[in-house]
């Protein structure tokens, strides 16, 4: 199997929750540090555009977004399962509650606690991306107290799902709604300062919290992103050409398309020819000097697609 490479930076908390997949399956994977906002000079040739964080890179072939990454590291590293004790299906719609609502109380808690001490830049950047052109960060640190209080009453949830003898989400085995749940409670404790004091309220989350950070994050090691360019324009792309028949967009290999999130955080669409599309994924062939010819792989849960008229 080609390396397993992450793209990625140590403060992103989706990025954590990919971490705690690869510790969960304690594979080898390679490490490439990217920075926290564009431009991303040696990460664009790669996706075509597309800047969030993280992105997996096995050879030319190019993850985008947690959920295509997570479904293909289950893909290739079965064992151990991300859904123990037959839990497959239901993880991912947990993963909507985790990934929208959940993760966006979380975030407009932490920023806009610290609203008068973001650096512009970046405080900027990330209004835009997770609440559209007219966010206001002053408004969200003045709803903290309604904040906090809907995110209190979520980790109760969670807590309670602990309860008893369960050491996990699933039981006595790590899984994916583990690394769902973690990243937002990680995130929380170490960048918002309150978060410490709201999370000792609920004990069998804090032991559980420590079970899954004893977890790990695998078997990393650095690797320079020139590095990584060049490992990807010496590969081939490995997934082979898919038909979906029941596609309720008539999406078919060969077709133009260009694929943006599903939200309007300024993302720019990544333009390509599509190679294989499914119900939960779709790739799409791409070329660029520093990297050859290479597949763009996206979710298409949260995702738009839209064909694009060729001549």
């Amino acid at each position: 199997m080609s390396e397993l490479i992450l793209h990625h930076y140590p403060q992103s908390p989706v990025a954590e929750k990919v971490r705690v997949v690869l510790g969960i399956k304690n594979v080898p994977w390679r490490s490439v540090q990217i920075p926290r906002i564009p431009p991303k000079p040696d990460l664009m040739p790669l996706t075509g555009g597309y800047r969030r964080t993280p992105v997996l890179q096995v050879g030319a072939d190019i993850y985008c977004d947690s959920q295509c990454i997570i479904r293909e590291l289950e893909r290739r590293c079965p064992r151990p399962t991300l859904y123990p004790h037959g839990a497959a299906g239901l993880p991912w719609a947990l993963s909507r509650w985790t990934d929208d609502s959940l993760f966006t109380l979380v975030v407009g808690v932490v920023m806009g606690a610290q609203a008068d001490e973001l650096p512009e830049e970046f405080a900027n950047d990330r209004g835009r991306l997770y609440f559209g052109p007219d966010f206001d960060w002053q408004a969200q640190k003045k709803k903290l107290p309604h904040s906090l209080a809907q995110i209190r009453a979520q980790l109760g949830w969670i807590d309670e799902r602990l309860s008893g003898d369960r050491d996990f989400m699933l039981g006595a085995d790590p899984g994916l709604p583990d690394a769902l749940c973690y990243h937002l409670v990680w995130f929380f404790r170490g960048r918002y300062a309150g978060g410490p004091a709201l999370l000792d309220q609920f004990p069998n989350l804090m032991a559980w919290e420590k079970r899954v950070a004893a977890i790990g994050h695998g078997q990393p090691e650095d690797l320079d992103s020139k590095d990584a360019l060049e490992i990807a324009r010496t590969a081939t792309p490995e997934s082979a050409e898919q038909t979906d028949d029941g596609d309720p967009q008539g999406l078919a290999p060969g077709q133009m398309v260009a694929v943006a999130p599903d939200v309007d955080g300024g993302d720019p669409s990544v333009e390509g020819r599509i190679v294989a599309v499914s119900m939960d994924t779709i790739a799409i062939a791409r070329s660029a000097a520093e990297v050859g010819d290479i597949l763009v792989h996206f979710p298409r849960v949260g995702y738009r697609v839209v064909p694009i008229a060729t001549r």
